[in-house]
């Protein structure tokens, strides 16, 4: 048997399809799997065991539907029995379409919850884990959510390059969108009320903003964004005691290398992850929350209270009971 999975971007929706490999593995141990992923999101999913080939996508030069109908002709050629579209967006729908073979999709959220909650009518509630969401298309093969932890797998050299690295914390306060951030001046506020020693990841495009907390904390601080791989930044949060972070890939790093995360949530629902001993919420609940599917690019109601009310201190006193 032949599998195909697809869930071409972004890191962290990719890091949540470990738990679905291994199922699927358990359930198949003889299949070959393959998996398709955006070439710029192939760390995130490579060197997982469950995976026998990884198909790289590049976006650049695929982008018209002729592009699409050509690399699907061309993957047809590997004769799928299953493809399991994890994406259920327009590229891997036209994809799954061209290829001999049966399709099964997981459920995005609701139409009219896409509809509706960018325009502010109702607050975003989801239906279920995105974990979850990603086996019930399973169930037709005999497949089902019984738990499995998140899994990322970085290298022994990934582990050498950050070798020199000891008894630290990791921070990562980026963040796709501006209302998923947490302030920046409540991490250097965290970071001088702690005492360990404090490692900032990031995207190289962060590096300016971190700088500023950086020069607050002082040396004890350091800023690695844009400095590290996305292999280099798991085994890096490997080494560490815990990370505090923004709702964001990092969080699913950390727990696929089975690390304690602090994570921050403040317009987007919490409800889309599990957490457990080693995965702990940090959210205000205000009374606007969750507004938005991904967060925005400002506070729709220009208080932005779900962030602001969750203090420093706030922070300081959930990691100090945890830890």
């Amino acid at each position: 048997m032949k599998i195909l999975i697809i869930r071409l971007s972004s890191i962290g929706d990719i890091i949540l399809t470990t738990p679905v490999l291994d199922a699927i593995k358990s359930r198949f141990p003889d299949a070959v799997i393959d998996f398709l992923v955006m070439d710029r999101f192939k760390e995130a999913i490579s060197g997982t065991p469950w995976i026998d080939n990884l198909i790289l996508f590049e976006k650049e030069k695929h982008i018209s539907v002729t592009d699409l109908v050509r690399f699907s002709k061309k993957l047809n050629k590997n004769n799928y029995d299953i493809v399991i579209d994890l994406h259920a967006k327009i590229r891997s729908i036209v994809i799954a379409s061209m290829l001999k073979a049966k399709v099964l999709r997981y459920k995005k959220r609701a139409w009219w919850k896409s509809v509706l909650v960018p325009l502010r009518l109702i607050k975003y509630h989801v239906d279920d884990t995105i974990v979850g969401n990603y086996f019930m298309p399973l169930k037709k093969i005999g497949i089902h959510h019984t738990g499995g932890k998140l899994k990322f797998y970085f290298s022994k050299n990934d582990l050498k390059r950050v070798s020199e690295f000891n008894d630290f914390i990791v921070m990562a306060p980026g963040a796709t969108n501006y209302t998923k951030q947490w302030p920046k001046e409540y991490f250097a506020q965290l970071g001088k009320i702690l005492s360990e020693k404090i490692i900032l990841i990031g995207g190289k495009s962060e590096y300016g903003t971190f700088e500023d907390i950086r020069i607050i904390l002082g040396d004890r601080c350091e800023n690695l964004a844009g400095k590290l791989s996305l292999k280099e930044s798991g085994a890096l949060i490997s080494k560490s005691k815990y990370i505090i972070t923004n709702d964001s890939g990092t969080f699913h790093i950390a727990r696929g290398v089975s690390k304690k995360a602090f994570v921050i949530f403040g317009p987007t629902d919490p409800g889309m992850f599990e957490y457990d001993a080693d995965s702990i919420l940090l959210y205000d609940g205000a009374d606007c929350s969750p507004c938005s599917l991904h967060g925005d690019k400002k506070c729709p109601k220009k208080h932005f209270s779900c962030m602001m009310a969750l203090t420093p201190e706030r922070v300081y006193k959930i990691i100090i009971d945890s830890v």
